[in-house]
């Protein structure tokens, strides 16, 4: 398979998933759009070869989470649109939710929508974050944690 079959291949079975990834961290369609470029730039660019397709979903998953840290970082940051302005919410209590985890600290945010989004185990976000995977169990209860104490705020206007 040539280097442009291998792209198509991969933006056809993981391009959702590496957006929603980059949209979650960004809060920006557009932010997300250029980083979904970026990233499979990159895939084109460094044609890695893997053993299995878990390896390949694991590298799309951490170049993505790579290429927001660098967003983030930039000088020329621009003023975002909120998650919850992107995707609109099928319920109020949805929206609500959006809501509050947009006001989580990335840290957190990246490891929820990792594990409840995706599917990944508290050992596999370690690696494709770089982090332990004490860490990480440590972030998913810190995460509930904020989100439960924001969730009874709201309950309670």
């Amino acid at each position: 398979m040539d280097g442009t079959e291998d792209l198509c291949r991969a933006v056809e079975v993981y391009g959702d998933m590496v957006y929603r990834l980059a949209l979650a961290q960004t809060h920006s369609s557009h932010d997300a759009d250029d980083v979904f470029q970026e990233v499979f730039l990159r895939y084109l660019r460094a044609a890695p070869v893997f053993r299995e397709e878990e390896h390949r979903k694991a590298w799309l998953l951490r170049v993505t989470v790579n290429c927001c840290k660098k967003l983030h970082r930039s000088f020329w940051r621009r003023h975002t649109v909120a998650l919850s302005e992107a995707i609109p919410a099928q319920t109020q209590e949805e929206g609500e939710l959006l809501s509050l985890l947009e006001g989580l600290p990335a840290k957190y945010r990246a490891v929820l929508h990792l594990y409840y989004y995706e599917g990944y185990d508290t050992a596999e976000i370690g690696a494709i974050l770089g982090r332990s995977p004490g860490t990480v169990r440590s972030q998913l209860a810190r995460g509930r944690a904020l989100l439960r104490e924001a969730w009874k705020g709201v309950e309670a206007q």
